[in-house]
């Protein structure tokens, strides 16, 4: 994982208990998914909430990836140069990991 920097405060800030509160109820649902296969639960049972918990983390991804685009880069493209450059390049790179997931 690499550490990026960035001037100010990063563009999800504004969102962070929300973020939080859905990573702790995804959380949440591992630990549940865990206890599923502890007690031998029903295989489809076990793939539905494989598919909602995906879900869930998607849906971070994707806001966390609106908040990059709306403050990160479009600060950057303001600034323009190599950092604007470095930062969209820094979201496709992104949205391709999203992708491929």
């Amino acid at each position: 994982m690499t550490d990026h920097t960035h001037d100010g405060a990063h563009g999800y800030i504004s969102n962070k208990d929300d973020y939080l509160k859905r990573l702790r109820r995804i959380e949440g649902q591992a630990r549940g998914l865990q206890g599923m296969v502890t007690d031998e639960k029903y295989c489809i049972d076990i793939l539905t909430q494989v598919s909602a918990m995906t879900s869930a983390l998607q849906s971070v991804a994707l806001g966390l990836l609106n908040d990059h685009l709306s403050h990160c880069v479009v600060d950057a493209a303001i600034a323009g140069g190599a950092e604007a450059e470095a930062k969209i390049k820094e979201a496709s790179d992104a949205i391709a990991r999203l992708v491929r997931s």
